[in-house]
């Protein structure tokens, strides 16, 4: 189980008002040589982030190597984040970041589903509520954003925008599960069939 489970979260808010910011942006493909999925985060964004290309280099510019939000955890992006490879490695290198909302007007698929499952909720607002929000945290660097799964709803400062997110990545992200997690809430049930499948096909016992 993740340690990333979470219901309400309040945190440092930055914005990177791109489109399409793929997986290879987010994480360069060089960097997926580690199998755990932590020690990515320092690679998160390494084009941007980076001078060169040890990332020993700062860019003094980009917005995570800013005073004060550089423990952001609350990320507002353009339409479709996170498109490009299937890849898992993107959502790791945010997650071990220690990002846990990403708010945008419309995320790919598949980093949709890769997401929730490492403490990552994707959270989809109207474009003129992106663009609001983009203004409010222009205007106060360093201010939290709180996202409340309950009530699906978002809060920065005095204004409020809701949300729609499906049942299972809401729990996944409550309850910290992942794909294995997910399967053995059904365990019973799986030694159970696997029980009466025994018994009832015994012939085919030389196979398993």
């Amino acid at each position: 189980m993740s340690l990333n489970n979470w219901t309400i979260h309040s945190g440092v808010a930055v914005s990177i008002p791109r489109e399409d910011i793929d997986t290879d942006q987010i994480l360069p493909k060089q960097f997926m040589k580690l199998i755990d999925k932590k020690g990515f985060g320092k690679h998160l964004f390494h084009d941007w982030r980076y001078l060169d290309l040890e990332g020993k280099i700062p860019n003094p510019k980009f917005v995570l190597n800013q005073e004060g939000l550089k423990n952001a955890s609350v990320l507002i992006a353009g339409k479709n984040f996170g498109c490009g490879s299937s890849r898992e490695h993107a959502p790791w290198a945010l997650s071990d970041f220690g990002f846990r909302v990403i708010l945008a007007p419309s995320f790919a698929d598949i980093f949709s589903i890769n997401s929730a499952k490492n403490g990552i909720a994707l959270v989809r607002l109207k474009e003129e509520e992106i663009h609001s929000l983009n203004e409010w945290v222009s205007k106060n660097p360093g201010s939290q954003i709180r996202i409340n799964l309950e009530n699906l709803e978002v809060q920065a400062g005095d204004q409020t925008f809701f949300f729609l997110l499906d049942s299972a990545s809401v729990n996944r992200i409550r309850n910290g599960w992942d794909d294995i997690d997910t399967t053995l809430k059904n365990e019973s049930e799986i030694f159970e069939f696997e029980r009466i499948r025994k018994t009832e096909k015994s012939f085919l016992e030389v196979f398993w």
